[in-house]
């Protein structure tokens, strides 16, 4: 098992490309399900979640050539022979799930374990569940498996979801494309990931409106052809490369993203007192002045985005003052604070809210990532403490961050991979 070790104490400056959003990339490949024919996928981030996206699909019959060189996922629809995602895969990424709206849209029958990934929360399966039931199919959950029916096809309807969950949008999303009719789709997620599946299956022949809005229509078709798209960039990445160069008081630009992606934690870095610049393909933070408190609430998007709460606390233990941090998305997910104490943070936790003191001088210790966020923010920690820092469990970092030591390196930071003693 590997860790990372850090050198902190250097300014991070320079430049980074961020790479194809995880968050999109998997629906999307998933998405490929529903067509016969070929899919050409481009800006495929280097990922074990994709890796173990490719052995879903692998062992649903379909035919997949990564291509790491440029990047590029194709995918043969047409060998599709199975229905079933076992346990043994389903069990290390949650977004496996994803295949039972494809998989229920295109065969009429998927068989999926019910999903593991990071310990976070419950988030439960059963808003998909009511969706994909809405639209005709039927369910059995035992053995730790759910699965689903409808061989008669799915007919489309309208759905209101009780949250806006990206992943159920994402797989009732895929589902209703196929539909026999018409489906509305109210209450749904409004990520950029979402605007960008809805982007792909459209070059897959789709007919669906509203993305981005709160609700989405779909008229279905009888069947798609195979995609030629571009996964949009990774703005939780961007957002975490910034986060590091203000921790380390540097400067530091994102290239290939937009400000639009991500306004909300622009926004929060902005009033920490960051400047930032942004070009229409690249976004600059510099640091200027002692960090300032924030208060700030986990939201659905346009909110500010809870895969970014790790990171922020991570720096908001060098602003001045109190920080308080309200999670209100997933009910676990201030694992990282002991860990963050262990370096030196003063963070008091009261229900869903974390109270941050700063600034303080962190010092170099051994501490445990819990979960894949939870990673980077050690990271960033890692970055500004004297001495140095022996991340654990870096595994959950490679779910979701693409060469991130290497790229760190660019900028200045002393980081490396090493096998755990």
């Amino acid at each position: 098992m590997d860790r990372l070790r850090i050198v902190g104490g250097n300014t991070l400056s320079g430049s980074v490309e961020i790479s194809g959003a995880k968050n999109a990339a998997l629906p999307i490949l998933f998405a490929a399900i529903l067509s016969e024919q070929k899919s050409v996928i481009q800006n495929i981030p280097l990922l074990a979640d994709i890796n173990t996206t490719l052995k879903v699909l692998d062992s649903l019959g379909l035919g997949t050539l990564f291509k790491l060189e440029n990047h590029t996922m194709e995918i043969d629809g047409s060998s599709l022979n199975a229905h079933e995602a076992p346990y043994a895969l389903v069990s290390t990424m949650r977004a496996s799930v994803l295949v039972l709206g494809p998989l229920l849209a295109r065969k009429g029958i998927a068989k999926v374990s019910l999903p593991g990934g990071c310990a976070i929360g419950a988030r439960p399966v059963d808003i998909h569940l009511m969706a994909l039931e809405k639209l005709g199919a039927t369910f059995v959950i035992e053995n730790g498996y759910i699965e689903g029916h409808a061989p008669n096809g799915l007919v489309g309807t309208k759905i209101t979801f009780p949250f806006p969950s990206v992943g159920a949008t994402e797989n009732t999303l895929m589902a209703c494309v196929l539909a026999k009719g018409k489906s509305e789709i109210h209450n749904v997620a409004r990520e950029p990931e979402i605007v960008d599946l809805v982007v792909a299956l459209r070059s897959m022949g789709a007919k669906i409106s509203g993305e981005g809005s709160e609700t989405i229509l779909v008229e279905g078709v009888s069947s798609m052809k195979g995609m030629i798209h571009s996964v949009a960039p990774d703005r939780i990445e961007a957002a975490t490369f910034l986060c590091a160069g203000l921790m380390t008081k540097g400067k530091v630009t994102v290239e290939g993203i937009s400000a639009e992606f991500m306004q909300s934690a622009l926004d929060f870095l902005s009033l920490a007192g960051a400047k930032i610049s942004s070009t229409s393909n690249s976004i600059t933070a510099e640091y200027m002045k002692e960090l300032s408190p924030l208060t700030i609430t986990t939201e659905p998007f346009p909110g500010f985005p809870t895969d970014m709460q790790a990171q922020f606390m991570a720096l908001l233990t060098q602003a001045k003052g109190e920080s308080k941090i309200s999670e209100t998305i997933f009910e676990n997910r201030f694992m990282h604070v002991p860990e963050l104490i262990r370096l030196g943070a003063k963070i008091k936790i009261k229900g869903n809210e974390a109270v941050v003191t700063g600034p303080v001088s962190l010092t170099g210790a051994t501490v445990m990532a819990t979960d894949l966020r939870a990673s980077a923010c050690l990271i960033i920690a890692g970055l500004a403490a004297k001495g140095e820092t022996f991340i654990k469990r870096v595994y959950h970092l490679d779910r979701g961050y693409e060469q991130i030591e290497q790229k760190l390196s660019k900028l200045g930071a002393k980081i490396y991979r090493e096998k755990d003693k």
